[in-house]
């Protein structure tokens, strides 16, 4: 169980270390998913473009959810987002930031997807096997077709087993046609991701850094204090429990000691010890104001100040300092040479 534990901790402590592993487990695991995937084009005229196209793009999309469902900051940005304004108010650019943040980490699954499945080809050929040209390619002169005919028998280019328009084109010559088509998209699909990915890592910091510093501070300042508030939270449950439970055995206790005219036993050392971790709240309904508290209004981002020694070194009065401030003191010797 310890060992478990250790594990936990150390996730949590790593958390964007582990995302970015998650987020890289899940890109091979969606290569490893199309490769070993049973592609059956239907060779339909009015199926083999949804087929096509919902192969290329559905899997991508449950992929994108999923970085997101596997993202523990979800939550924390859906209620930094509902939560009320109370004496904290939002900033709606650190949203964006979790926001893009959890985003940046859920495309990759998707983007390695649409990749390997474009660069494959089987998905273009499927979908757009009716609009290879005929007339650059093939045999366009070929009678006694119509235009449904045609696309019927242009259906089956994926199908090499059922397929039987050789006359009007080559079913490797349609294949190949479409199949650099979709290799040439799918380069230029990763050139542009590689384009856009280095951009938003490199150059947006570079032009509001600012801006940045401060959405990625308080970005982490929120996901830790949601977890010391969880922690805590956990530490004070704890110690009511245990504190709730010694004092049930301890009145079982007498009542029993009572009953047999036995002595009761003394409490144990450690219930003053449990019973500081909790803070002054000792009862279900304080409690549940203190939580309806933290979510309704939590408290300002501003710590108040210490108490400051007055008279004998205590609060009220303004000690004067032993020596004036090094500027003061020299501006004193500038104007007493003067």
């Amino acid at each position: 169980m310890d060992k478990f534990r250790m594990i936990f901790q150390f996730l949590q402590s790593n958390q964007e270390s582990f995302m970015n592993g998650v987020c890289g487990i899940m890109a091979l695991t969606s290569a490893q998913m199309y490769s070993a995937f049973d592609f059956s084009c239907p060779c339909l005229p009015h199926y083999n473009l949804a087929y096509g196209l919902g192969i290329l793009l559905v899997p991508p999309f449950i992929l994108f959810l999923l970085g997101f469902v596997l993202n523990n900051n979800v939550s924390m940005l859906a209620e930094e987002w509902r939560r009320p304004r109370g004496q904290r108010g939002k900033d709606p650019a650190v949203l964006r930031y979790m926001f893009c943040s959890m985003a940046q980490r859920a495309m990759v699954a998707p983007v390695v997807w649409v990749s390997v499945t474009l660069l494959d080809g089987k998905c273009i050929t499927c979908a757009f096997c009716t609009s290879v040209p005929v007339e650059t390619l093939g045999n366009a002169s070929h009678p006694g077709l119509s235009q449904g005919e045609m696309k019927r028998v242009l259906a089956r280019i994926p199908c090499k087993e059922i397929y039987d328009g050789q006359e009007f084109i080559a079913n490797e010559v349609a294949i190949r046609y479409l199949r650099c088509i979709s290799q040439a998209l799918g380069w230029c699909f990763v050139l542009l991701m590689t384009l856009l990915a280095f951009l938003v890592r490199s150059l947006r910091p570079c032009f509001t850094q600012a801006a940045f510093l401060k959405s990625r501070y308080w970005s982490h300042y929120i996901d830790i204090e949601c977890k010391l508030f969880d922690e805590t939270c956990a530490e004070h449950a704890r110690s009511f429990a245990k504190v709730c439970i010694q004092q049930f055995f301890e009145g079982m206790n007498t009542d029993l000691a009572a009953a047999r005219c036995h002595p009761p036993r003394k409490a144990p050392e450690d219930v003053g010890e449990t019973a500081e971790k909790l803070l002054g709240i000792t009862d279900q309904g304080t409690m549940n104001v203190a939580l309806k508290s933290w979510h309704r209004c939590k408290p300002p981002l501003h710590l108040h100040p210490p108490a400051l020694p007055s008279g004998n070194g205590w609060a009220g009065e303004k000690q004067p300092p032993a020596h004036p401030p090094a500027p003061r003191r020299e501006m004193a010797a500038y104007y007493s040479r003067v």
